[in-house]
């Protein structure tokens, strides 16, 4: 009889340590994916802070071309008021069609594409768009495993007993935009 005993204790207790385990694991891959999306944020936040100067720059040669500007302005706005991955994509594409607008109206004015600064702008620009790019894969990965995480067994039971949610891919939206942009400069 105390052999029984000690054995449902003995199953009680890795039952116990099973779940302590599995919570733990999830915790760090919420965490995970939260600091990948971090990640991204910062990135973002350096291409909002890339965009006004590039504005003004183009705006000293390109004076009439006062709807461009705003349209890149609000774009901007957007993208940096969006939280979630879903309204991030919406507003990043929104935001991507306003540079290429304002790229458009750069190569009409040959004297800015020569300009150092607006040189070193374009650069700056496309560093952190592979460096965006970088942080979306590296998110995007944190959040699939931890969603395939909570979705296998027995870990989905756990997931469901303390009540974590699936993470939101941040995905591009339409599969024309997959595709690289031809942007001349």
């Amino acid at each position: 009889m105390p052999y029984f005993i000690l054995l449902i204790v003995a199953v009680v207790v890795l039952v116990i340590l099973f779940l302590i385990g599995g919570y733990n694991g999830l915790v760090r891959l919420r965490n995970r994916t939260k600091e990948a999306w971090s990640d991204i944020d910062v990135q973002l936040r350096r291409r909002y802070n890339l965009i006004p100067n590039l504005v003004a720059i183009v705006k000293g040669y390109a004076a009439h071309e006062k709807e461009v500007f705003e349209k890149v302005t609000e774009a901007r706005a957007r993208a940096m008021g969006a939280k979630a991955p879903a309204d991030a994509a919406l507003a990043e594409k929104s935001l991507a069609g306003a540079l290429k607008s304002l790229f458009a109206v750069a190569e009409n004015y040959p004297q800015l594409q020569a300009a150092q600064n607006f040189l070193d702008l374009q650069k700056q620009l496309a560093d952190t768009e592979d460096k965006i790019q970088a942080a979306r894969r590296f998110y995007n990965g944190n959040v699939r495993d931890f969603n395939t995480k909570q979705e296998v067994f027995p870990y989905n039971t756990i997931a469901g007993m303390f009540g974590f949610k699936k993470a939101e891919f941040f995905e591009i939206g339409e599969p024309s935009e997959r595709e690289n942009p031809q942007v001349e400069f």
